[in-house]
């Protein structure tokens, strides 16, 4: 048996962080993080599995991808090597679309465009349920990765291509949200290397001022949005004043304005389909 403490500090000072020697030790040892304070010791193979996954870690490797699984609201899901790792600020984005849908009545018809993981549709599935749920995802690997977290949920996952996902549904869905690809391809060095080594480029970059996908998101909340329907999408806190831009130059949208993170930086913008015009 080996010392929980020990292991504990040992890993702590390799990684310059007591809460993922812990998350990577509950893992390894097959409990809830919050059970290591009861336990003296963990078997050695258990340590074992601690040690090398403390060196991947240290090496870049995401904790996420280590564990297999990420937190996202109030939901668990499933995440590995190819597949987008939900973030804390995406988080507030999703809260204000589960709280606008939570002012509608009967069965809001809900879209999420680029959906990664599945993260914002199980928390939107977990936290406003009885919605009727769409989701579409382009890369093969994050689509059967969503499949599995979407289980049982209700929410329609396909794999494809946002740009033309969904026509069925014109006119006449509640809320489009996304959180699709935005970094600008000559910002690449700026990105965290244990982000772009590891993480999926296709989630991360799109274009070279990270513009492309958020105007296909536009054009596409255009498309399926009913008239006084709401659209909220991602993007990077120096692309506020263009985000913000881009929807309002669309000429579909009215109240676009743009929105704060959870750290007050500009996180997502949120706009409504503009009433069709007679005639």
């Amino acid at each position: 048996m080996a010392s929980v403490a020990g292991l504990l500090s040992d890993g702590a000072a390799r990684l310059g962080s007591a809460a993922e020697a812990r998350t990577l030790l509950a893992h390894c040892a097959g409990v809830e993080a919050s059970r290591l304070a009861v336990l003296d010791a963990v078997p050695e193979a258990a340590a074992r599995d601690y040690a090398a996954l403390v060196a991947r870690r240290a090496a870049g490797e995401p904790v996420q991808y280590l564990t297999g699984r990420a937190w996202f609201r109030t939901v668990e899901v499933a995440v590995a090597s190819g597949v987008f790792i939900p973030r804390p600020e995406t988080e507030v984005m999703t809260g204000w679309a589960i709280e606008r849908l939570r002012a509608l009545d009967g069965e809001p018809v809900v879209v999420e465009l680029c959906a990664g993981s599945g993260a914002i549709s199980a928390a939107i599935a977990a936290e406003r349920p009885g919605c009727r749920q769409y989701a579409v995802e382009l890369s093969p690997d994050a689509a059967r990765m969503a499949e599995g977290n979407l289980a049982g949920t209700g929410v329609a996952l396909v794999e494809g291509d946002m740009a033309d996902a969904f026509a069925e549904l014109d006119g006449t869905v509640d809320l489009v949200i996304a959180n699709p690809p935005y970094i600008p391809l000559e910002a690449w060095e700026q990105v965290a290397v244990d982000v772009r080594t590891h993480e999926p480029e296709l989630a991360l970059f799109s274009g070279a001022d990270g513009l492309d996908a958020l105007a296909v998101v536009a054009r596409v909340a255009a498309r399926l949005l009913r008239p006084g329907g709401l659209v909220c999408a991602e993007h990077a806190e120096v692309q506020s004043e263009a985000v913000v831009g881009l929807f309002a130059a669309a000429g579909t949208f009215v109240q676009v304005a743009d929105n704060l993170d959870y750290t007050r930086r500009p996180r997502y913008v949120t706009a409504v389909r503009a009433p069709k015009l007679a005639g």
